[in-house]
């Protein structure tokens, strides 16, 4: 076993461990829906956004995140910069809730993909 498939088992053994750092989740990117895999949502925030003068949107934030997963949950598949990602984020009335966001970057990197995410929010 070479060094990249210690590194994809130890991905999938580790860091998507759900009982250590992730959650089942389902994902929607691409027009595709990946459900109840492991996901790792990490550094959620909400900052001020860079506001130019002409701006007249107050009270509205940038959120930012980062989603990890295992390439073979979404058969290979890359979200592609700017399009669209939502993440599940619990129930509401009784239905799940998706989280909408843009795609900021997107790579592969020996089996787990990292997505930079963000979203306006007021």
């Amino acid at each position: 076993m070479g060094f990249k498939e210690m590194v994809e088992r130890d991905n999938a053994a580790v860091m998507l461990n759900v009982g250590e750092f992730a959650e089942y989740r389902t994902i929607k990117f691409d027009g595709n829906e990946y459900g109840h895999i492991p996901v790792v949502l990490t550094n959620v925030k909400q900052s001020d956004r860079t506001v130019l003068q002409s701006d007249h949107m107050e009270g509205v934030y940038l959120v930012t995140a980062k989603a990890y997963f295992n390439a073979l949950d979404v058969g290979g598949n890359i979200p592609e910069k700017g399009k669209r990602f939502e993440i599940d984020d619990g129930e509401a009335l009784g239905k799940p809730f998706f989280r909408k966001y843009r795609v900021a970057t997107s790579e592969n990197a020996m089996g787990m993909i990292c997505v930079e995410l963000e979203a306006y929010d007021e």
